[in-house]
């Protein structure tokens, strides 16, 4: 029985022995914290940069050729905005409520509804 005692003790010596040494295989809280980062970085979402619209390139100024175009083709539209006269000649919104201005002196459109956000015409109709 001494013998098996002793066996014993040595167990339980090297198992004390076993879990020091694990405790001294812990990183320490500097590594910890650098370690973490590491992976917060490669975590990381990377987000898109959004679509990116082609910039428009319209004209500031009436040329000969554009306001032919808008004298035959715009008064034949049955709905007619700035926004689809400038969309459809190429030119500023701003020089696109002048021409609509000048058509509708003309007699050649119709005001249908006017506001200060939003101005809508129609073509003349023969009545």
């Amino acid at each position: 029985p001494v013998c098996h005692q002793g066996n014993r003790n040595k167990h339980v010596s090297l198992f004390f022995l076993s879990k020091m040494a694990k405790k001294e295989e812990k990183p320490s809280k500097e590594a910890k914290a650098a370690s973490a980062s590491k992976s917060a970085k490669a975590k990381k979402k990377k987000w898109s940069k959004g679509k990116v619209r082609d910039k428009l390139n319209n004209a500031v100024l009436m040329d000969t050729q554009t306001y032919d175009k808008l004298v035959k083709e715009v008064p034949s539209y049955k709905l007619i905005t700035p926004a689809i006269v400038s969309d459809r000649l190429r030119v500023r919104g701003s020089l696109a409520r002048r021409a609509i201005q000048e058509l509708v002196n003309k007699g050649l459109i119709k005001p249908v509804y006017k506001h200060s956000a939003v101005s809508i015409y129609t073509r003349a109709t023969a009545e």
